[in-house]
């Protein structure tokens, strides 16, 4: 995948990674690919991912294994004190925006008659 991440950027942050690991349960068997796998998931669904990341359901457990350990937290935490401008990036996720009741073709008119609003 073209992270446009360099050899060195990729040193850092697999150090970073594995730093932030639980020191007990299964080890992955490919750091660098698993986060490669993270990565494609900006724009497609899990049993979208490439092949080449391995069986979707494993790449999925392990992730949901380390979220729950706070892994990620870490992880980023780690990430953010190696910059000194990282308190200026802020992102969201777009899970969390909520569409107005007409996006899902609802009738405004009926609504408002309807609860008096």
């Amino acid at each position: 995948m073209s992270t446009k991440m360099t050899d060195k950027d990729w040193a850092v942050v697999l150090d970073v990674f594995r730093a932030s690991l639980p020191r007990r349960g299964d080890k992955g068997r490919d750091d660098r690919l698993f986060l490669e796998a993270m990565h494609s998931l900006h724009n497609i669904s899990w049993r979208a991912q490439p092949e080449r990341f391995g069986k979707w359901n494993s790449v999925w457990k392990r992730f949901d294994r380390l979220s729950k350990v706070g892994v990620f937290e870490t992880f980023f935490d780690h990430l953010a004190a190696l910059l000194s401008s990282a308190h200026l990036i802020q992102m969201f996720d777009s899970t969390v925006v909520r569409a107005h009741v007409s996006a899902a073709g609802a009738n405004l008119r009926s609504l408002s008659t309807a609860c008096r609003c």
